[in-house]
């Protein structure tokens, strides 16, 4: 009962319900929570340091930022968030006037990341190259994949197409999809001088999988979600299309300090933990293996490896969902 009151109060003022109703939506950092409800740093810092103590909301500090999103340890305290969420009232002005400034702020993220997209799109793959041997990676990422043969193969964020090459005698067909159209530009021009008419590449957003439910035996995510708001969802929206047998790969950095990254090359997150990855794969009804990690040179950065899998009860669904 204490427990309960605790939480109520965590978040039973004006402002408190307005940050829960934005963390509801994703994970915030200090100056964009300022920027959204137009109050001052101290004032905002206050109201979460009050709800991160009663355990509703989780500090994440990461270089010189620091993120909050509401708990996912503590399923009851979760439940009363979503609940105060679910119950406000959606024609209030206050709270329509900090979703539109929400909106304003994916925006302008979303902004910087195609930016620099367009700016780097002829020399991404060298930018790669220099944070780690390309050749150690790719090997490591057909280690982990399996022999295969892969009969529907899907490439998250496929950039250049590299990856796409990189399976491309191992699949039956794959795609690869990309919002940025200089990209795709480029992974089109690729994956024809490589001849490769098996493969493709689309404009598609990773967040809806212009795919169907259990359909793809190969999913890889290279390098993609320390740019993303909501790595966890895309996580998600990928184990939706993985058939049972199949895996996803999912290639990144370790935690690491390198804050030119963010200023310089817009990655959103410096980079993430097994446990991250883990919970992700646990609410995606996934299980993980052991993790691969390769270390950097020096001053570098270190890629790990995720392979995952559908849990056996998921798997279990896919199958008789794939009979019906």
């Amino acid at each position: 009962m204490d427990r309960i009151v605790a939480v109520l109060r965590a978040f039973g003022e004006a402002t408190r319900l307005r940050i829960l109703a934005l963390l509801a939506r994703g994970e915030l950092t200090v100056s964009e929570l300022v920027q959204i409800l137009g109050q001052s740093q101290p004032r905002v810092s206050r109201h979460l340091k009050l709800m991160a103590e009663a355990g509703v909301v989780e500090r994440l500090p990461e270089g010189a930022w620091v993120f909050y999103r509401l708990t996912d340890d503590d399923p009851p305290t979760r439940r009363i968030a979503d609940a105060a969420v679910a119950g406000l009232p959606g024609d209030d002005m206050t709270l329509r006037r900090d979703l539109e400034r929400l909106e304003t702020v994916k925006a302008a993220r979303a902004d910087a990341a195609a930016s620099y997209f367009r700016a780097v799109a002829l020399d991404w793959d060298r930018i790669r190259a220099l944070q780690l041997a390309e050749a150690q990676v790719e090997d490591a990422m057909r280690a982990a994949a399996g022999d295969g043969p892969f009969a529907f193969m899907i490439d998250v964020g496929t950039g250049t197409g590299r990856v796409i090459e990189l399976f491309a005698d191992q699949a039956e067909r794959a795609v690869g999809i990309d919002l940025s159209h200089e990209m795709l530009t480029i992974g089109r021009a690729n994956l024809a001088k490589a001849g490769l008419a098996h493969c493709s590449v689309r404009h598609a957003d990773l967040y809806a999988l212009p795919f169907d439910d259990g359909v793809a035996d190969l999913v890889t995510i290279h390098q993609v979600l320390h740019y993303l708001d909501d790595p966890g969802l895309a996580v998600a929206e990928t184990a939706r299309t993985l058939a049972p047998g199949g895996r996803i790969l999912i290639v990144d950095f370790a935690p690491h300090g390198h804050e030119f990254l963010r200023d310089e090359h817009a990655h959103r997150r410096l980079g993430f933990s097994d446990d991250e990855v883990r919970d992700w794969a646990a609410v995606a009804g996934l299980t993980l293996d052991d993790p691969v990690a390769l270390e950097p040179k020096k001053d570098g950065l270190t890629v790990k490896i995720w392979t995952a899998r559908l849990a056996g009860e998921a798997a279990g669904r896919r199958r008789l969902e794939a009979r019906a």
